[in-house]
C-alpha cells in the first residue's frame, strides 16, 4: 500500500442527487464522515496529503491533516470532471447518457480531456509519492477515482470496477507498476447514521 485514494465526504447535493457546482461544501453529516475517516487514515501512517482544491475535498483533507499532523498539497488536476451547464441540475432529470457521453457538455469538459487530466494527475501523484517515506493520502472525487482505477490501477482477478465510489471510501494501491489494488472502495470506518447512502450521487 502506497497510495491511499479517498473520496470526499457527503454534501447536501450528493444526497439530493443534484449535479453540484464546484464550490459545494461538505454537509454537517459529511464533516462527521470526514472526522471518522481521519481517525482511520491516521492509523495508516501517511507521510503526505494531496487534495483537490474544491471545498468538499479540501475540507475532507483538512480533517485528515488535523488527525495526522501532515500538511496538505493542493493539486488542481484532481478536481472533478467539469460538467459545465449541467451543474445544478437534478441527476434524474438529465437526458440518458448525459454524464457518460464523451462529448463536452456546454461550458464543460469532454471525456477525453478529463481522462487526459486524470492521467496527468496520476503521474504527479507517483512523482510526489517518490519523495515521501510513507503512503500518500489522495483526497479527490468519485469520477476521478473511478478513472484512476479503470485506466491506471490493477484490480485483483475477478474484481469488478465499482458502479459508484462511496463517500469517504478508501482504496489502497501500490505506487509501483502494475499498481495493484489491495483494498477497494472501503467504508468500514462509517458506522451508524454515518454509513454511506447508496442512493446518493456517485460522482462529484
Amino acid at each position: 500500500m502506497s497510495l491511499v485514494l479517498i473520496r470526499h465526504g457527503e454534501t447536501t447535493l450528493n444526497a439530493a442527487r443534484v449535479m453540484q457546482p464546484a464550490d459545494t461544501p461538505l454537509s454537517g453529516r459529511g464533516l462527521r464522515q470526514a472526522d471518522a475517516l481521519a481517525m482511520r487514515v491516521a492509523q495508516l501512517g501517511v507521510a503526505g496529503i494531496v487534495a483537490s482544491p474544491l471545498p468538499r475535498a479540501w475540507q475532507t483533507a483538512e480533517a485528515i491533516a488535523a488527525a495526522t499532523g501532515r500538511p496538505i498539497s493542493r493539486q488542481a488536476l484532481l478536481e472533478e470532471r467539469n460538467f459545465g451547464e449541467l451543474r445544478g441540475l437534478a441527476y434524474d432529470a438529465l437526458a440518458p447518457g448525459a454524464l457518460t457521453s464523451g462529448d463536452a457538455p456546454p461550458g464543460g469538459e469532454s471525456m477525453l480531456d478529463f481522462e487526459t487530466r486524470v492521467a496527468q494527475a496520476f503521474a504527479a501523484l507517483l512523482a510526489l509519492r517518490a519523495t515521501l517515506g510513507g503512503p500518500l493520502a489522495v483526497v479527490t472525487h468519485g469520477l476521478v477515482i473511478r478513472a484512476l482505477i479503470a485506466r491506471h490501477l490493477a484490480l485483483p482477478r475477478g474484481t469488478a470496477l465499482p458502479a459508484r465510489i462511496a463517500n469517504t471510501s478508501i482504496t489502497l494501491a501500490a505506487a509501483q507498476p502494475p499498481h495493484e489494488v489491495s483494498l477497494l472502495d472501503c467504508t468500514r470506518h462509517l458506522t451508524g447514521d454515518l454509513r454511506d447512502d447508496a442512493a446518493s450521487l456517485s460522482g462529484g
